[in-house]
């Protein structure tokens, strides 16, 4: 099944649709719920809102372009989390909150912040599939086989790319100053 005919699914109420797409989605919803939920709330509570996230998707299939679902997910799963922030009393730290100085080791801070930023620059660098599969292996958990079938690709395709990535990604580093012991 493809992403265009999985949403003629939804909108014909087809469960194996939505089955597909929670397959497919699922991890990716669930860290985008875990990061903004994190310690504030349960596990029930991140696993609820993702499921809500895929309950709107049912609903509203219909409003959904193909090649946007990962985008309306993401946009969903943001909005649903924050709002069971706030509904909890909570609120939302603001990014420059976020930022702690140590005392103790501020070099080793700003080391392993350098090292984020490469990182990120890297993985934005990569080509796609190589990027998607990566992302889908080390951020959001998935096998390598479920990301082989997941993206219609031969497993050992999916570990080539996910190898070079790696290769590509530790090149950055280096480049960026970092010496092998620290990758």
């Amino acid at each position: 099944m493809d992403e265009r005919r999985a949403l003629r699914g939804l909108t014909k109420q087809d469960e194996t649709a939505l089955a597909w797409f929670i397959r497919r989605y699922a991890p990716y919803v669930n860290t985008i719920v875990f990061n903004i939920l994190g310690n504030a709330m349960s596990l029930g509570d991140v696993e609820e809102v993702s499921s809500d996230v895929f309950l709107v998707l049912w609903k509203n299939a219909d409003r959904v372009r193909p090649g946007k679902v990962k985008a309306y997910l993401s946009g969903v799963a943001r909005n649903m989390a924050r709002d069971r922030l706030r509904q909890s009393g909570r609120e939302l730290p603001l990014e420059e909150d976020i930022l702690e100085v140590s005392d103790r080791d501020m070099e080793r801070d700003l080391e392993i912040r350098e090292q984020a930023a490469l990182v990120n620059r890297a993985m934005l660098n990569m080509e796609y599939p190589d990027r998607e599969i990566f992302l889908r292996h080390y951020y959001y958990g998935q096998s390598l086989s479920q990301i082989a079938e997941e993206m219609e690709m031969n497993l050992s395709t999916v570990k080539t790319r996910l190898r070079r990535g790696r290769d590509k990604l530790k090149d950055a580093l280096r480049k960026g100053g970092f010496r092998d012991e620290d990758l």
